[in-house]
């Protein structure tokens, strides 16, 4: 990192934390790729406020955020190895240790709100075996961000049917993102989060791939002009921390990081739908379109999805299956 960016970085830290890792005991440092503005920066300030406030000062918290320390792909390994103490990831950023993370990332898998709820609940079939196998990266799971549904991205024209992906370079933000595109006929870059905006700027893809809040906190608007509401996908984040860090933690203290945890991801959780509903209508007085595909539409893509369930059945193996099972179940 160059030392002005560092620099910098390190003064909106000590800003952040508001004069109390003078005093404190521990130190949390968190890694985050999104603006402190994004929704996910926010409900790590809500987790900060209630960790200083109920600690007394004795742990602090520093927020790093807009991959000032990591890009998101980073933060697994990162958080994992003792680097940083903590960091916020997409869930799919784990599927290279973990295939079955990727459950989240089934084309039109969990298509209701009330899907999703019962997926991510901490103790679910679903949520709670995944949480177990990132315990083997070295990192514990502290919480998850609500992120909403997956949505598209183009210029002129919205990407109503596969016919208008075909042939077309996709941002992705994960394998089984990229194993829909392909199924649907199109090319798919990985490109991770903070490097969305000059991707699109520079043409380096087509179609993006991101969730609606993303447009708003990036304001994508400025590169893109359309969206396209599939809600083909669940996007979770996830909170880690390390464990050898986190073992080596006092019982009191674990018991005030895990009290902000529990009211963070509730807080999240909570309020995601109005966090949708708010960059929907950011996005539209900004100039962008907003195209929901007709039933019709949605069925088309839908029909193009099987070989996506096929490639993550024979990848994630009986985690996978197990989670899958669970899922079809809800």
């Amino acid at each position: 990192m160059k030392p002005f960016t560092w620099a910098m970085g390190a003064a909106l830290a000590l800003s952040l934390s508001a004069g109390a890792s003078y005093a404190a005991d521990t130190t949390l440092r968190i890694s985050l790729q999104l603006p402190l503005t994004s929704h996910l920066g926010q409900n790590l300030l809500l987790f900060k406020e209630e960790i200083e406030k109920n600690s007394n000062g004795d742990i602090a918290v520093e927020i790093y955020d807009s991959a000032q320390l990591y890009k998101d792909k980073e933060v697994p390994a990162a958080v994992g190895s003792g680097a940083i103490e903590m960091g916020v990831a997409s869930l799919t950023r784990y599927v290279g240790d973990i295939p079955a993370v990727d459950i989240f990332y089934q084309p039109f898998l969990f298509d209701t709100a009330e899907k999703v709820l019962a997926a991510v609940a901490p103790d679910s079939a679903v949520r709670g075996p995944l949480d177990e196998a990132i315990k083997d990266t070295g990192s514990t799971v502290l919480w998850w961000q609500a992120y909403g549904g997956a949505i598209m991205l183009s210029k002129g024209n919205p990407v109503k049917t596969p016919e208008d992906m075909k042939g077309k370079k996709v941002r992705v933000f994960g394998k089984t993102l990229g194993d829909f595109v392909t199924a649907a006929g199109g090319a798919p870059t990985l490109i991770s989060g903070s490097e969305q905006y000059l991707a699109y700027q520079r043409g380096t893809v087509d179609i993006g791939m991101t969730g609606v809040s993303g447009v708003k906190s990036r304001k994508l608007w400025d590169v893109m002009d359309t969206i396209t509401v599939t809600n083909h996908a669940d996007i979770e984040f996830i909170v880690v921390v390390n464990t050898d860090f986190w073992n080596g933690l006092s019982d009191e203290h674990k018991s005030i990081i895990q009290a902000a945890a529990l009211k963070a991801e509730a807080d999240v959780r909570d309020r995601v739908m109005q966090i949708e509903d708010d960059a929907y209508a950011a996005a539209e007085d900004n100039g962008m379109q907003v195209y929901r595909p007709t039933d019709e539409e949605l069925s088309s893509w839908k029909a193009v999805s099987q070989p996506v369930y096929d490639a993550y059945t024979q990848k994630a193996g009986q985690l996978g299956k197990q989670v899958l099972d669970a899922a079809n179940n809800l």
